[in-house]
């Protein structure tokens, strides 16, 4: 079985933007995909090596170590990861989940879903 990315843009290292955390306002609703073997093994902005298999996202701009819950909203699963990376922006698109988080969640099939997250505990750089 052949499983790809659902982002068909390079990653890459971003700076930590930790100030945008402030608008916060308790949680975020928009689209998750998740990125899989393409990736795997290669290292994500916080310097860590990618494992798809581990519990972890990429988000824009939370700092690195936060916990998020995202919960699929089309069949209420949820699953808590931390963030560990960085991911380009497309519109509407919140948070770029693991391979296992995603399939977690129920969302291998769609690639892309509607999910709400909330932080369950804030990280730092």
């Amino acid at each position: 079985m052949i499983i790809t990315s659902c982002s068909s843009t390079k990653r890459f290292a971003d700076e930590d933007n930790s100030e945008d955390n402030k608008k916060f306002s308790g949680f975020e609703i928009g689209e998750a995909s998740y990125y899989a073997n393409e990736f795997n093994g290669k290292k994500t902005a916080n310097g860590e090596i990618y494992d798809m298999d581990n519990l972890t996202a990429a988000h824009p701009y939370y700092p690195f170590n936060t916990i998020v819950r995202v919960i699929n909203l089309s069949n209420n699963k949820s699953v808590e990861v931390r963030i560990n990376d960085r991911m380009p922006y497309f519109k509407g698109r919140i948070i770029d989940l693991s391979y296992v988080a995603a399939k977690k969640i129920g969302m291998i099939n769609s690639g892309i879903q509607k999910v709400k997250i909330v932080v369950v505990k804030w990280g730092s750089k």
